[in-house]
């Protein structure tokens, strides 16, 4: 592992990328083991999606975003995504629970 000021050629950056990208399919990947189990508590009428849980996922994103030198927006942006789709996966598991 080296930090992008220790590189010195392209190859270097873009085997860091690489590992990067690695990193960050696995934390993903694990994240999203906790959506596929979110699903099952939504069930229950007290633990369906609630918008200030996304406001807070987003903001709490964005401010560590910052800390960490990342455009916030893109964060937020990100983010947006990654939640909309498990909201999509969630309402599909859902449906096809009530079948």
């Amino acid at each position: 592992m080296k930090k992008a000021a220790d590189c010195e050629t392209m190859d270097e950056v873009r085997a860091e990328i690489d590992r990067v990208d690695r990193a960050l399919v696995d934390l993903l990947a694990e994240r999203w083991t906790y959506v596929d189990r979110a699903w099952v508590f939504k069930r229950s009428p007290e633990e369906a999606s609630v918008p200030w849980r996304n406001r807070d996922v987003i903001q709490k994103v964005k401010t560590r975003a910052d800390i960490a030198g990342m455009p916030p927006e893109m964060a937020e942006a990100l983010w947006r995504m990654i939640i909309g789709w498990g909201i999509q996966y969630e309402e599909e598991r859902l449906k096809g629970d009530d079948a």
